[in-house]
């Protein structure tokens, strides 16, 4: 059977207009603010502070440098985000009245109060508990703020597997940890997985928060650059361009993850 050829993708050009829109207006808001402080801009010296080539060799700057720092930060965060959503998850639809009960608490509480008084909490009072750097400590924050919102990912879609597919596996005998484990996780799967993806996408921009504590991440590299060069315009652009650039390109993998899960 021959598939119909696919219709023009009108509405994707629409969004990249819309896209290249706001980014026009933000940089005309950017420059007209910029005219009106008297700002003198410099941005010859901008590409030294993303790399520079000395003697045949290419090296960091301090903003990409901060780029990976970021990105490390976010992929750690990210496994650990999964590991405990899928724990909670787990325990809130389970039968022990304490699982069930610890994971509704700490879903609450997680959501419920602001991700900035959560990394104070960790930084000042868990990181010497626990005996973990500045570093481990964003990472660790993180992942325990996004694996709430997690949590509620993996129970939404474990409960899309019909329940024929859990008396199926039962009246074969498995126990409760092979059911998840070959039945309903690899089904809840095509479920979860674009909206987790999605949620590393929100990893990746609440990660900037970890500046606060001092970890030398890109929103806290550009900071320290402005301290030092006086750019503020210049370099608050290059730094929301390169999570812009990063939050794009996951958000185009989410899509394509998605085409393929419904083909």
């Amino acid at each position: 059977m021959v598939k119909p050829r696919e219709a023009f993708p009108w509405r994707r050009v629409g969004e990249t207009v819309q896209f290249l829109l706001f980014a026009a207006f933000v940089l005309w808001i950017a420059v007209r603010g910029a005219q009106g402080m008297g700002y003198n801009w410099q941005w010859s010296r901008v590409p030294r502070y993303l790399y520079r080539e000395i003697d045949g060799e290419i090296w960091l700057g301090p903003l990409l440098k901060g780029m990976i720092v970021t990105l490390q930060i976010s992929a750690l965060a990210l496994l650990l985000t999964v590991v405990i959503g899928l724990v909670v998850a787990v325990l809130r639809r389970s039968n022990s009245i304490a699982g069930e009960g610890l994971s509704r608490v700490y879903i609450e509480a997680i959501r419920n109060t602001p991700l900035l008084v959560q990394l104070y909490i960790f930084y000042f009072i868990l990181s010497p508990i626990l005996g973990i750097d500045r570093y481990w400590t964003g990472v660790l924050c993180l992942a325990v703020f996004e694996g709430a919102f997690a949590a509620e990912i993996f129970r939404a879609g474990i409960e899309a597997v019909a329940k024929g597919q859990w008396e199926a596996a039962r009246a074969m005998g498995l126990r409760p940890a092979q059911i998840y484990r070959f039945v309903v996780l690899p089904q809840a799967l095509r479920v979860v997985l674009p909206p987790l993806t999605g949620l590393g996408v929100s990893l990746v921009k609440h990660s900037a928060i970890v500046s606060v504590i001092a970890v030398f991440d890109l929103t806290n590299e550009g900071r320290n650059v402005i301290a030092d060069t006086f750019m503020t315009f210049e370099i608050w652009l290059v730094v929301a361009g390169l999570y812009l650039a990063v939050t794009v390109l996951m958000s185009q993998a989410v899509r394509i993850l998605e085409a393929r899960l419904k083909s």
